[in-house]
This record gives C-alpha cells, sequence and structure tokens, in this order.
C-alpha cells in the first residue's frame, strides 16, 4: 500500500547512486534469515571498490564515499530492502539480517535472533544502534523474540522515524558500522536449525 510513497524516492536515489558511485546501483549481499535460511539482501551501494596494491578490498571506513555517508546517516540506504520484505525475506520490525559467518559465531542464546524473521528494523536499532556493544545488540534481540507484539512493532517503526532524523549512532568508532563480530569460542557457539 505504500509503494506509491517510497517508489519515487527509491528511483531518486537510484539515480544519484548511479551519478555519484556508477554501476552497480545495488549492492547484494547474502544473509540469514529465519532459522537461518539465506537470502539475498538487497541495498544502496555506499563505498566504492578501491583495493590495496595486493588486490585485498581497503577497510569500510576508507571505501566508504561521502555521499555514501549522508545515505547511511539517513538510513536512506536500506530502503531497497522493502524489496526483501515484499519478497517476504523480511519483516518491518525484527533483528537486523546479519553477515552469513556470524551464525557459527553465536551461543545459544544469541543465536534465538533467528527465531523470528528479521526487519528492516529492530529494538537494538533503537537502544544504540552501532554505538552499543555486539552483545547488548543480542540482548536487546533476544528480548525481542521474547516480547514482540504489534504494540511493540509500531513504537519500534515511531522510534526509527526519530532516530533517522536525529541521525545518532550510525557508526561504532573508528568504523564505518560496527567492528567483526568475533563470538564466542567455538565449543558454545549454535547453529540454527535451518526451516
Amino acid at each position: 500500500m505504500a509503494l506509491p510513497l517510497w517508489a519515487p524516492l527509491l528511483a531518486a536515489i537510484a539515480l544519484l547512486t548511479r551519478l555519484k558511485l556508477g554501476s552497480p546501483v545495488f549492492f547484494r549481499q547474502p544473509r540469514p534469515g529465519r532459522h537461518g535460511r539465506v537470502f539475498q539482501l538487497i541495498k544502496f551501494r555506499t563505498m566504492t571498490g578501491a583495493r590495496d596494491a595486493t588486490g585485498e578490498l581497503l577497510p569500510d571506513a576508507q571505501r566508504l564515499t561521502p555521499f555514501g555517508h549522508r545515505l547511511r546517516a539517513a538510513s536512506l540506504d536500506e530502503l531497497p530492502e522493502l524489496l526483501n520484505v515484499l519478497r517476504g525475506d523480511l519483516s518491518l520490525v525484527g533483528p537486523r539480517p546479519l553477515l552469513v559467518q556470524y551464525l557459527a559465531r553465536y551461543t545459544p542464546e544469541q543465536a534465538r535472533r533467528h527465531e523470528v524473521r528479521p526487519g528492516l528494523t529492530g529494538w537494538a536499532q533503537v537502544n544504540g544502534r552501532n554505538a552499543i556493544s555486539w552483545e547488548q545488540k543480542f540482548s536487546l534481540d533476544v528480548w525481542y523474540v521474547d516480547h514482540q507484539s504489534l504494540w511493540l512493532d509500531l513504537r519500534i517503526l515511531a522510534m526509527t522515524l526519530i532516530s533517522a532524523l536525529r541521525r545518532r549512532d550510525i557508526s561504532a568508532p573508528g568504523h564505518a558500522t560496527m567492528p567483526e563480530f568475533t563470538g564466542a569460542p567455538p565449543s558454545s557457539t549454535h547453529l540454527p536449525a535451518s526451516e
């Protein structure tokens, strides 16, 4: 129902991204969804493909462009994820889908974040986003799993709008977003079962 509202904005940002960063406009990456099932997350590209002399990609902070930083600050780089919502990969609200390699690094309690469908925004995003530790994020994610309701989702959506306008907690100090999650020792990790 909201497609007529966000489709023109999506098209305008796609054009700007093409002009500022070239092709491709979209960044696709495999992410684990509910029960660890992997899907392709779609976002607007915010970084260059710059590499060092050995061919390795430069750190995220060095590849993030000023245009990309502005998109991230306003969370506009995540607008294409509405397509993931339409496809059923994401919900509007839920724990944010992280990297596939993190699956084997979660403790059994942290892995509970995959009991629900991931979301565009979540309880952790409106309670510190990238300015809090991984442990705090996962604790907030699991709290959401245990307390999810329509009322809570509406509250999170309202808080997300406020957070986007304030543009706070966008990144951890010294990082484009967050440092890598290294997880618990392998003996205590838990891989969520596939659906």
